[in-house]
Formats: C-alpha cells, sequence, structure tokens
C-alpha cells in the first residue's frame, strides 16, 4: 500500500473483535467520518477510480441504506452527478420496487423509487462495506427492474472471505481496502 491517500484512510479504520457477534471483527469507519483528510481521500480515490474506469459514462450514483448515504452524495458531488437513494422498505413515499435478501445476520428488504431512474441510464452504486454481497446484489436487482444499467458496485472495505464480491459477479466490483 505505497499510496499515501489511501494509507491515510486505512489508518482510520477500527477493528473491534466480536462485534456484534463472537467471531465477527467489525470494521468501524466513524474515525474516517471524523477526521475530513482521510473521508476527502478516501472520496477522491473513488472518484479517481471511477474516471479511469467509466470516464463519462455514469449518470447516476447509488447510495445504500444507511451507511452508503455517508458515501453516495459526496461521491457524487465529486463527480458532477446526481446521487439516488436505495432505502430499507417503507422509508421512501410514492410508487417503489422492493427486493429481499439476506444478511450475514438475517433477513431485509430494499427499495428504490420507480421513477428514480429512466431506462438505459448508468449507474453506479456504493456502500461503506462488502460483506455477503447480499446487500448489494438486492441493490443491483432493483436497479436492473428499473432497466437500468449498473456499471460497477463499490465500497471503501471488502470482507473478502465472505466473498461477497462473487455474489455480484458479473458486475465489476470495486473496494479501496480489503480485509479477510
Amino acid at each position: 500500500m505505497a499510496d499515501p491517500e489511501l494509507q491515510l484512510v486505512a489508518r482510520r479504520i477500527r477493528s473491534f473483535p466480536d462485534f456484534p457477534t463472537p467471531g465477527v471483527v467489525f470494521r468501524d469507519i466513524s474515525p474516517l467520518l471524523k477526521d475530513p483528510a482521510s473521508f476527502r481521500a478516501a472520496i477522491g480515490l473513488l472518484a479517481r477510480h471511477l474516471k479511469a474506469t467509466h470516464g463519462g459514462r455514469i449518470d447516476y450514483i447509488a447510495g445504500l441504506d444507511s451507511r452508503g448515504f455517508l458515501f453516495g452524495p459526496s461521491l457524487a458531488q465529486e463527480l458532477g452527478l446526481g446521487c439516488v437513494l436505495i432505502r430499507k422498505r417503507g422509508k421512501l413515499p410514492g410508487p417503489t420496487v422492493w427486493a429481499s435478501y439476506t444478511l450475514e445476520y438475517g433477513k431485509a428488504e430494499l427499495e428504490i423509487q420507480k421513477d428514480a431512474l429512466e431506462p438505459g441510464q448508468s449507474v453506479v452504486v456504493v456502500d461503506d462495506l462488502l460483506a455477503t454481497g447480499g446487500t448489494m446484489h438486492a441493490a443491483c436487482e432493483l436497479l436492473g427492474r428499473l432497466q437500468a444499467e449498473v456499471l460497477e458496485c463499490v465500497s471503501l472495505v471488502e470482507l473478502t472471505s465472505l466473498k461477497g464480491r462473487e455474489k455480484l459477479a458479473p458486475i465489476p466490483f470495486f473496494s479501496l481496502l480489503q480485509y479477510e
């Protein structure tokens, strides 16, 4: 990890063993959010990756409920784009499309407003962390129902041992930091 910006980001991720359950190591992004330089570096690194990979092909960033909301709007602003929200079911007004999915420790449902995107628009999905891939996979399913093109999914942190990246295939996935 030679990039000084990436090192700055990595230093701001804390680990809490056995949280929320025994055997789980929780990766806490709170110190990154408290430090403007680290947060700015994280957004800049993600934006540079997306510009290099997709150029001007991205129409919107889709932020996932809830910590994806911390990164989605800032990343969208950095790229000069709008941000659409994918929320937990029951949180959005108006007509919505929803999907159920399995979490590491239960089940959940996501939704998006039916008019959030037009068919054919290109979207990048962002969240703080990829674990099993259930949430991002459900988000991609929802975007597909709206006939949007998911160009890529990105996150700050990836827990590689949970193989979430495989669940997203064939959609490309990128993370700044990887942990077992």
